[in-house]
């Protein structure tokens, strides 16, 4: 089998080594897909200005995230499903992450629950949250994150319903796997993977145990989470959140410089530009697009993160040149995770660092700091942006004047 030497030769294993509906459920969008195409197109338009004879020894890829030291400014995502792409994968994708030097953010709808990864690791995690409808509950993934000391909670804003994703529908994916005649026949070719998530902890939601409906069973994960998830969430709940949660503080999902300024006056620690990976609202604008007006909207108020078809370390110089102080990577490392476990995982941040490494060098950059609009082509007077969206083009025009 040939080396592996980018995120794309892992996605492509991934892809072989499990079931069609637990691999689309990451690797897909909404509707349409434009947004999801859009994450991706738009951040490889961005054109990087290569630099000469400028003295590029002694790099470093370290920065800080929430004022923690990290050996990278890249943060691993909350994911569903993580203990399907690869028994106990939440565990797993901790583990590789802390050994990594960056953090590592468990999602509510993980497969194992807070305590089983806050049992197996040495480290604090991040913690997701999906606000439900019966606050009580809430309240209660709350109190066990602050339990097993999570040093950071993710209050994901933009899923108070699901948007439509086609091929979670005709796969039709459930937890655990649907035993059906076209399922069982994919999970038959794959028996490697069928055994490992057999042996795993849990095969199911491992935070939802108590949760409303989950003893009745959950069906489709897109029926349950219609019934469950609350379309009447307000910024008050996250002045709730704020109130019950004393630690650091991230809003997940802002897409708007508006709710970016409203965010930013709630005592959060930090905002994450993004449209969910382009699974929600499809026909929004990419995450990058909209990246560098919501970084001048909010100024130092509050910490700006990236989340959107990162799957590069050019990718990751690009947001952090743009406004970004770090990226949260969620495909990226569910692809290495398929592919080959804690190992694969590892893989996949070794590659997105050296990809890192060598753009900072062949810009003529040598520390995270001094990346700036600099570093695209097109920021600067003169210079034409190959195929910028009109936002971003407006806001580098605005930065070029003030380089």
């Amino acid at each position: 089998m040939p080396p592996v030497t980018n995120i794309e030769d892992l996605r492509l294993r991934a892809r072989r080594r499990i079931p069609r509906a637990i691999f689309d459920y990451a690797d897909r969008g909404s509707y349409d897909e434009a947004t999801y195409r859009a994450n991706r197109d738009d951040l490889a338009a961005l054109k990087l200005r290569q630099r000469v004879m400028i003295d590029v020894s002694g790099r470093s890829t370290a920065s800080t995230m929430l004022g923690e030291p990290v050996s990278m400014p890249v943060a691993i995502a909350p994911t569903g499903l993580t203990g399907l792409f690869h028994a106990d994968g939440e565990i797993h994708g901790c583990r590789a992450a802390h050994a990594f030097g960056i953090p590592f953010t468990l999602s509510t709808m993980s497969i194992c629950s807070i305590e089983d990864v806050a049992e197996a690791v040495d480290k604090p995690f991040w913690f997701q949250l999906y606000v439900m409808r019966d606050r009580g509950f809430s309240r209660s993934l709350v109190e066990r994150a602050i339990a097993a000391r999570c040093s950071a909670l993710v209050l994901t804003l933009d899923l108070q319903i699901q948007g439509q994703r086609h091929n979670d529908i005709k796969n039709g994916l459930a937890v655990p796997p649907k035993l059906t005649a076209r399922n069982l026949l994919d999970i038959a070719t794959k028996p490697r993977w069928a055994l490992e998530v057999l042996r795993g902890k849990r095969k199911t939601f491992g935070n939802l145990t108590d949760a409303p409906g989950a003893k009745e069973g959950l069906n489709t994960l897109s029926h349950w989470i219609a019934g469950q998830f609350d379309p009447s969430l307000s910024w008050k709940d996250v002045e709730w959140i704020r109130s019950i949660w004393p630690g650091k503080l991230i809003l997940k999902g802002v897409l708007d410089t508006e709710d970016a300024r409203i965010a930013s006056g709630l005592g959060a620690s930090a905002l994450v530009v993004s449209n969910h990976g382009g699974r929600q609202l499809d026909g929004a604008p990419s995450s990058i697009s909209v990246l560098p007006a919501i970084a001048d909207a909010v100024g130092d108020q509050i910490e700006v993160l990236f989340d959107g078809g990162v799957r590069s370390g050019q990718d990751v110089v690009k947001a952090l040149s743009l406004g970004a102080k770090g990226c949260m990577i969620g495909k990226a490392w569910l692809y290495g995770l398929a592919a080959g476990g804690g190992p694969g995982v590892t893989n996949a941040l070794e590659i997105i660092r050296k990809e890192m490494d060598v753009t900072m060098a062949l810009t003529g950059t040598k520390s995270i700091s001094e990346l700036s609009p600099d570093i695209i082509h097109g920021a600067r007077p003169g210079e034409e942006v190959a195929r910028p969206p009109e936002t971003m083009r407006q806001t580098l025009s605005e930065r070029s004047m003030a380089l």
